[in-house]
């Protein structure tokens, strides 16, 4: 028996004991409509699950250019399902980094002036990039030449994974239907084998996906289909089913306050260039740039000289106005906000070379002109470019003043957990405290109520009262459940057993018809068992990598001594106790029993306390 069991756990591991053969033996052929085999191997049938197959999902074609960004992304894909490739897009910029759900792009070779996309999906279902925060993406890293050489094509296969992964989770979120039973690699492309799913609905917009935003309507539906279900009833007024049983269900209901202050550095802040920010605590704040010390610039006959400082909008809705109150230059001068001509003087200089009058004019020219600058600055990095002409000696300087609505925000919400109980005709309220006072006992209302309160929410910076008839309900609710009115079984025997046997005696009391009962006794024994080892054998590997993550820094790398690092891996060791090492990976631990739970602790601590070290606190170490 034991060698018949470990035969076919054998058998079981070689077929599911990882990803690839999981997916090559079940989920591949499954998706795809071809026959599966039993674990044995002697049975094998073809599973019905898709209602429409696609070898052409989706297809990306990548070629990166000579600064190591991929300068053409060019995706194809079968919207239908119907085998043929229906629409084509290459992406419009290049693609400097790459994340799980999106992409970084950046001036080419440089990780300067970047970008961050996510993928999305438009009207028509085709895929489409949407810029965002960085924030908003995750597992970003950098591919151009600025974290290194020949990072795409040295990892190759991975960069594809990244790239179409991405794809791959907005369409499956768009559509829940659509299924991805395998990526095929070849050369510069890969292809993404398809299926569509999920009980072959007409409508991607199905039922089933629903409860993964608001779990609390499954018990509702699961109630009014069962209403309505012949089986459900049929099974609910057999014999089986007239026993009625009850159980308590707790809930509550929750008034939740939340209050956030809001700092002007998160509304809107300074995030390079310029040299000075200055902010006056009620809400008003100027960035100062160029260089105002009197003929600080030496421009020789004519020279041009630029200043740039970026400005990061967060909450546009909050920023009450931006302007651009004075400034002056000496000799010629010209703002511009993201590339567009915003002011420029003393004279009409509105290129972007030599002023078209003599560079030298002998004075400093003041302007004061209170631009509103709140249409330029939208949502993201906004880039303020002075661009000065100077004759001789001269200097520059600009100020942009902004005003913005620091005050407390506010939300104020209920959340209701016994909506399900309430709407469900088998359940009754038994027991409810609101703020602390019983109004319910035993299903009978106590005639009781609270008075309303008045509570203080938020910081001592950003305080709220509000006064509410309640802030909270904890309720009980008693429902009947459908319990087998069967007679109960008689354990009486399988107590005597228990009771009367021994490691090497087993002992049996048994009933007969007419109501007599024999007692019996026989020797006993378990058949031996083999020695267990102490542990699964493991070996634990590593493999030198490049560190190209990003963040919204920059590239983590640039922050590090060396940049580069280590992969780990553990490795199941084979039945001749062998470390199976994947290709460049060194052993750094044979098989064996291996601990390294002491280096995990260390680990986590470091970033539990990293993170707390980041965090300004009043409390004493």
């Amino acid at each position: 028996m034991e060698d018949r069991a470990r035969a076919a756990a054998t058998a079981s591991r070689a077929k599911t004991g990882e990803s690839d053969t999981l997916q090559q033996n079940y989920v591949t052929p499954g998706m795809s409509g071809q026959p599966i085999a039993t674990v044995d191997g002697r049975k094998s049938f073809t599973p019905t699950i898709a209602c429409q197959k696609t070898a052409n999902l989706l297809e990306v074609l990548i070629q990166p250019n000579g600064t190591g960004d991929i300068g053409v992304v060019r995706i194809s894909r079968d919207k239908d399902l119907d085998g043929k490739f229906d629409s084509s897009a290459t992406l419009p910029v290049p693609v400097s980094g790459i994340c799980a759900n999106g992409i970084i792009s950046c001036n080419p070779g440089t990780w300067n002036q970047c970008r961050s996309f996510r993928w999305d999906l438009d009207a028509a279902k085709d895929l489409k990039l949407t810029q965002v925060d960085m924030p908003e993406l995750a597992g970003c890293y950098c591919v151009n030449d600025s974290c290194g050489s020949n990072l795409v094509f040295g990892n190759l296969a991975s960069v594809l994974k990244d790239l179409g992964g991405g794809m791959v989770g907005a369409l499956t979120t768009a559509d829940p239907r659509i299924g991805v039973a395998e990526a095929r690699i070849n050369g510069p492309v890969i292809d993404y084998v398809g299926a569509q799913t999920t009980a072959c609905s007409a409508s991607p917009a199905i039922g089933q996906t629903a409860y993964r935003t608001n779990p609390a309507a499954i018990q509702g539906d699961a109630f009014a289909l069962s209403s309505s279900n012949p089986v459900f009833q049929a099974l609910a007024a057999s014999p089986a089913g007239t026993g009625k049983a009850q159980q308590l269900r707790g809930c509550t209901v929750t008034r939740e306050v939340t209050v956030k202050e809001v700092r002007v550095e998160v509304v809107i802040a300074r995030t390079a260039g310029g040299y000075a920010t200055i902010d006056d605590g009620a809400g008003n704040v100027d960035f100062l740039m160029g260089s105002p010390s009197n003929n600080s610039l030496s421009g020789g006959s004519c020279r041009l000289f630029d200043f740039k400082m970026t400005i990061h909008v967060e909450d546009p809705d909050r920023l009450k106005s931006a302007t651009l109150p004075y400034y002056f230059v000496d000799d010629w001068g010209q703002l511009r906000i993201d590339g567009t001509l915003v002011t420029y003087g003393p004279g009409a200089w509105t290129g972007s070379g030599y002023p078209p009058g003599k560079c030298e004019r002998k004075r400093t020219s003041y302007f004061a002109p209170n631009i509103d600058l709140k249409p330029w600055l939208t949502k993201g990095d906004h880039e303020i470019w002075l661009r000065v002409a100077v004759g001789g000696g001269g200097e520059a300087f600009a100020q942009i003043h902004a005003e913005v609505d620091t005050s407390c925000k506010t939300a104020e919400r209920l959340v209701d957990l016994c909506s399900g109980y309430a709407a469900d005709p088998k359940c009754s309220l038994s027991e409810e405290l609101v703020d602390g006072v019983q109004t319910f006992r035993n299903g009978v209302a106590t005639g009781l109520r609270p008075l309303p309160q008045t509570r203080l929410f938020g910081s001592a910076n950003c305080t709220l009262q509000i006064t509410r008839d309640f802030f909270e309900r904890n309720r009980t609710y008693v429902c009947s459940t459908d319990s087998a009115a069967l007679p109960e079984p008689d354990l009486s025997r399988g107590a005597y057993i228990i009771d009367h046997s021994t490691e090497t005696l087993l002992a049996d009391r048994q009933k007969a018809k007419d109501g007599s009962v024999t007692t019996s006794t026989r020797a006993f024994a378990l058949p031996p068992q083999a020695a267990v080892p102490v542990c699964e054998a493991i070996c634990k590997t590593r493999a030198p990598k490049a560190n190209t993550a990003a963040a919204p820094d920059g590239v983590v790398a640039n922050r590090q001594n060396s940049p580069s690092g280590y992969d780990t891996f553990y490795h199941t060791c084979d039945a001749d106790n062998a470390c199976p090492a994947g290709p460049g990976e060194e052993v750094v631990s044979a098989c064996g029993c291996l601990d390294d739970f002491p280096e995990a602790v260390v680990m986590m601590q470091t970033v539990r306390l990293a993170g707390a070290d980041m965090t300004c606190t009043t409390a004493v170490p």
